[in-house]
C-alpha cells in the first residue's frame, strides 16, 4: 500500500520561501506521477503542481507558475515543492498525491494522498 507523508510546512513572511517534501513508500516510486494540491480556509482543495513519473514533464496552476517548482528525487523516493515569493494567498494545507505514470490536474484521478502540511504566509 502506497503511503505519502508530507513535511516542511510552517510559518513564513510574505516574500519568503519554503520547501515542502513528500516521502513515498509502499510502491515503485518511479512508476507514479506526483501532484501537489492545497486547501485554503473555507475553500475547496485545488491543484497546485504535478510531475509525471520521470520528472521530465511538469505542469502548474496559473496562480503559482514562476514561483513554485515541483521536482522529484527518484533515488530518495521523494517529491519536493519549492515555493518562492510566497504570498498570504498561498496560506493553505498542502497535500501530495500519487497516481500511475502521467500527471493530472484533477484530484479525482489520484489514488493515494498524504495527510497534508500547513503553510501559513503572514503579510
Amino acid at each position: 500500500q502506497v503511503q505519502l507523508v508530507e513535511s516542511g510546512g510552517g510559518l513564513v513572511q510574505a516574500g519568503g520561501s519554503l520547501r515542502l517534501s513528500c516521502a513515498f513508500s509502499g510502491g515503485t516510486f518511479s512508476s507514479y506521477a506526483m501532484g501537489w494540491f492545497r486547501q485554503a480556509p473555507g475553500k475547496e482543495r485545488a491543484f497546485v503542481a504535478t510531475s509525471n513519473w520521470s520528472g521530465m514533464n511538469a505542469f502548474y496552476a496559473d496562480s503559482v507558475k514562476g514561483r513554485f517548482t515541483i521536482f522529484r528525487d527518484n533515488a530518495k523516493n521523494t517529491v519536493l515543492l519549492q515555493m518562492n515569493s510566497l504570498e498570504p494567498e498561498d496560506t493553505a494545507i498542502y497535500y501530495c498525491a500519487a497516481r500511475r505514470y502521467s500527471g493530472s490536474t484533477y484530484q479525482s484521478e489520484y489514488d493515494y494522498w498524504g495527510r497534508g502540511t500547513q503553510v501559513t504566509v503572514s503579510s
